[in-house]
């Protein structure tokens, strides 16, 4: 059987490209002295529709069926969101904030919850007696780590979400720095857009190093389902030697 690190492209490679996206809308926001909504659209809909394309492609290159559902589903969120944000009608201070939590929300608890079913199904495995065949496929179980990472990175979305929600939009708060000689405001959009940048700085770290830190080899909890079939559906009876 070929291993999903054998593959041409396995999940080391999505979570590197996703990775690469949230730290360039991480930089783009960062470096941008303009957190208006419009420019805050604008990145979140580069950042959103990159990402869920390689969600999506990754159903048909990456992971096997069984598997498939989670990468579709937050594709498919990512993908619209992204398309939403980018119509101009939509660039206000309403509609980034309605957009984005509206994501955060439901991908974030996709995320989570596919990573809390790959890590259940994992200790339901070990939990079954030695000699007794899980009845499950074995597709239907990811690696822990992917599920672990899915986890944190799901709740993580959420936290973005709820952090928002808490935003006033037509927050505005006027202050002065003595040394610039300046005036300026402090705006609820100001803080929203910066709540993302933050958000894709910290996922762009985190998946980072989820792709690059080595896969260990999952002998122990993985049975050979191959070796377990072959014996099952052999109806011949083993003779006693002795």
């Amino acid at each position: 059987m070929t291993s999903a690190d054998s593959r041409t492209f396995a999940v080391r490679h999505v979570q590197l490209a996703r990775a690469a996206f949230a730290a360039l809308a991480a930089l783009m926001i960062t470096f941008s002295p303009d957190h208006s909504a419009l420019v805050g659209s604008s990145v979140f809909s580069g950042f959103a529709i990159a990402t869920g394309l390689v969600l999506l492609l990754a159903v048909w290159l990456v992971y096997p069926k069984g598997l498939r559902w989670p990468s579709a589903a937050l594709g498919g969120v990512a993908i619209v969101a992204g398309m939403a944000s980018g119509l101009l009608p939509l660039r206000t201070v309403t509609g980034y904030f309605v957009i984005v939590i509206a994501w955060a929300l439901i991908s974030g608890v996709i995320e989570l919850i596919a990573g809390w079913r790959g890590l259940r199904g994992r200790r339901e495995r070990r939990a079954i007696a030695p000699g007794v065949a899980d009845a499950r496929p074995a597709a239907l179980v990811g690696p822990r780590s992917e599920s672990r990472d899915a986890a944190v990175v799901g709740a993580l979305t959420i936290l973005l979400g709820i952090a928002l929600l808490f935003v006033q939009p037509a927050y505005a708060l006027d202050y002065t720095i003595e040394e610039a000689h300046a005036t300026f405001t402090l705006t609820g959009i100001t803080i929203g857009v910066g709540l993302f940048g933050g958000y894709a700085a910290i996922v762009a770290v985190y998946l980072g190093i989820a792709g690059f830190s080595p896969r260990p080899v999952e002998t122990a909890d993985t049975p050979d389902f191959t070796a377990e079939a072959s014996a099952s559906a052999d109806p011949t009876p083993q003779k006693d030697s002795a």
